[in-house]
This record gives C-alpha cells, sequence and structure tokens, in this order.
C-alpha cells in the first residue's frame, strides 16, 4: 500500500470527526460521517482557503470563511459561493487503520 496514505485508526476518527493528511502537495480532509469515511480535497474552490473545520451540515461541509458548501461524498458544490467541484478521494479501511490518496 505504498501509493496510499495513512491516516489515522478507526478509534481516532470517531464519528463526527475529521483529519487532515497531505500526499505530496494535496491536504486531503477524511470525515467519519455516522460511521462512514469519506476524503475530499481540503480547499475551497471559491477562494482557495482551507475547508476543514468548517461546519458539517449532514453530508456537506461549509467553507468557514464565505459559506460556500461541498459534498463529502463527491466533492460537489452544493451551494454557492464556490461554482466548481472539490476533488473527492478513494478511502481504504484495513484492519481499523484509515488510508487515503491522491489518485487524480
Amino acid at each position: 500500500m505504498s501509493e496510499w496514505i495513512f491516516v489515522g485508526t478507526r478509534s481516532e476518527l470517531l464519528p463526527g470527526e475529521f483529519k487532515v493528511v497531505w500526499d505530496g502537495d494535496t491536504a486531503i480532509a477524511v470525515y467519519n460521517i455516522d460511521g462512514d469515511l469519506y476524503a475530499i480535497e481540503d480547499v475551497c474552490s471559491h477562494d482557495g482557503g482551507d475547508l476543514a473545520g468548517g461546519e458539517v451540515h449532514g453530508f456537506e461541509v461549509e467553507c468557514p470563511r464565505h459559506g460556500a458548501r461541498f459534498d463529502v461524498r463527491t466533492g460537489a458544490v452544493t451551494c454557492p459561493p464556490a461554482y466548481e467541484p472539490i476533488a473527492s478521494f478513494p478511502v481504504h479501511e484495513v484492519d481499523g487503520q484509515i488510508w487515503t490518496r491522491d489518485d487524480r
């Protein structure tokens, strides 16, 4: 699994929590929403700022600066002022260890 980036263990990423990891120069935010894991690029396509730390509403994360929202499952924009989607990434769990990667 040399291509995969270690995120942490399932016990370190509880429901409602997130963690940011880096794959090269790409920041990836991994979210645990009701026990399911999702990974998106940690950048708002509206202004280039970080998304991690913004409020999570269901499957949407809200940019803490201007309120744009993105679906953590797909990276799709769900609320302006952003109009361009962000990347979503695979999440792989093996024996309670969580992995992700920038597969673009």
